[in-house]
């Protein structure tokens, strides 16, 4: 009876995760896709990309979307957190568009594949390891931190080596990210409530973590190993 048990709680774990990496799949296809649209639509590009304030207010926007969601999605209705999290995707993809005015095609898609495999290698690790990864989340957080602090601080002094040094240590922070919140999320989701609105709104959550993790993953590679446009 007990492996019954234990059989069905691990069924629906690896259901719930893989809605979330569904959810997660579509937010980055709508991100690819928008970036590039916008990339090669000019009245876009000069809206958003020619004018720093709305580039920035699309940020902040990005910032207060990503806020509402982590303190709010518990009490708004499920489908409410949906359309949140398209637009957030949507947001994201409109400010990712400079990339491809930036690298060239070619470099953007490899960075793509190689973050992609990185992210799946610790995903898979995060969420079949029996290590606890509790304390390594919380060094890891704390660079993030740090990952900001710095991030701002270079916008002013545009140093070089700075940018450098702050994305190497972002990508060894995103891939230990990615591992963390996999298996937080895996031992956070609450059993028995399948199919329901909550846990829909868990699976969404799930897939908005995993998504910042892939993306700032992704944005730090591209800063090492992008090829730029001359």
């Amino acid at each position: 009876m007990e492996n019954i048990k234990n059989s069905s709680t691990i069924e629906e774990t690896n259901r719930f995760m893989q809605k979330v990496y569904a959810w997660m799949f579509v937010a980055l296809m709508i991100s690819g896709g928008v970036a590039y649209y916008t990339a090669v639509t000019p009245w876009l590009t000069d809206m958003i990309l020619g004018n720093r304030s709305v580039f920035y207010v699309l940020l902040v926007f990005e910032l207060a979307l990503v806020l509402l969601l982590a303190l709010n999605m518990k009490k708004i209705p499920y489908l409410l957190g949906a359309f949140l999290f398209f637009v957030y995707s949507i947001a994201t993809g409109l400010t990712l568009s400079v990339i491809f005015l930036v690298f060239t095609i070619e470099s953007i898609w490899t960075v793509f594949m190689i973050s992609a495999c990185m992210f799946a290698v610790m995903s898979i690790y995060g969420y079949f390891t029996k290590t606890d990864l509790t304390s390594v989340g919380s060094v890891l957080i704390l660079g993030l931190i740090g990952i900001v602090i710095a991030s701002a601080v270079n916008l002013f002094l545009n140093n070089t080596l700075l940018d450098f040094i702050i994305s190497v240590i972002g990508v060894i922070v995103f891939v230990g990210l990615t591992a963390y919140d996999t298996q937080k999320i895996k031992k956070t989701n609450k059993l028995g409530n399948e199919g329901t609105d909550e846990d829909r709104k868990e699976a969404i959550m799930g897939a908005l973590t995993l998504y910042l993790d892939f993306v700032n993953l992704f944005i730090k590679l591209l800063r090492l190993f992008g090829k730029r446009r001359r």
